[in-house]
């Protein structure tokens, strides 16, 4: 199972729910890959700890597969070894790196965009699931992430302006369906930072519903243990297992098909 997680605004949780979903898999024991696509790196320092992953060589990680994909001279790196361990049983990850930002012209340029796809299909052999955490931009990795996954997961932080931007964005991944794709499935839309008692969040869904958009319940809750979760480098199943909050995650995990 890949799964891409993808919504074109920022500050939505995407690395979030990435990486408690993943760490959620994990923890089931299934054999559970991260790959961050995002130049900012959150789920890679997430994952790894801050600390660890600016003093630790950066290599090899998903700018190193996408620049050598650049050249056939260069002596080509099997999928597994561009995998990293992290402290968690079951749970790896493939890290980013600044310099996505640097090579994107460059693979447009030479029509790269199935080339993360030969990556997955190689790694969906040693992995039971796949999450991919994404940019906030519908760009060259985005469009490399959807036409290799099998489904989307797009989190929504119930602001007014992102209600807008999830139409726009559901119909990208449609035409990215219906021309490249054919079988990628929109799984579902994750209500997050979700406050029950607050009246614009519960109208904001329910427009989504309204709509016909698939929204996926239980929704995630705003909570400040997330912060601590990011600053100690612990996903909240392995933090706080009891927490309100990571109980929503695994019931959110359940809900999944992951197979």
């Amino acid at each position: 199972m890949k799964r891409v997680v993808f919504n074109q605004k920022g500050g939505v949780g995407k690395s979030s729910i990435t990486v408690n979903l993943a760490a959620i898999s994990a923890s089931k024991g299934l054999k559970t890959l991260v790959i961050d696509l995002d130049t900012q790196c959150n789920a890679s320092q997430y994952l790894l700890g801050m600390d660890v992953y600016n003093t630790s060589p950066s290599v090899p990680n998903i700018g190193d597969f996408f620049n050598q994909s650049l050249s056939f001279r260069l002596k080509q790196k099997s999928p597994l070894e561009f995998v990293h361990t992290t402290q968690f049983d079951s749970l790896f990850v493939i890290p980013s790196s600044p310099e996505l930002g640097e090579l994107q012209y460059q693979l447009e340029r030479k029509h790269k965009i199935y080339n993360f796809r030969t990556l997955l299909k190689g790694l969906s052999r040693h992995f039971d699931v796949i999450y991919i955490d994404t940019p906030p931009a519908f760009n060259f990795y985005t469009l490399s992430a959807l036409i290799a996954a099998d489904r989307v997961l797009i989190p929504f932080d119930c602001d007014a302006f992102a209600k807008d931007s999830i139409f726009t964005l559901h119909e990208n991944i449609l035409e990215t369906k219906a021309d490249h794709k054919d079988d990628l499935e929109i799984e579902g839309i994750i209500i997050n930072q979700f406050q029950s008692r607050a009246k614009i969040p519960a109208q904001l869904v329910e427009e989504l519903k309204d709509s016909s958009l698939p929204v996926l319940e239980p929704y995630i809750s705003s909570s400040v243990i997330m912060r601590e979760s990011h600053s100690k480098a612990l996903p909240l199943i392995h933090l706080a297992p009891n927490h309100k909050l990571t109980k929503e995650f695994i019931n959110l995990h359940d809900t999944l098909k992951n197979n």
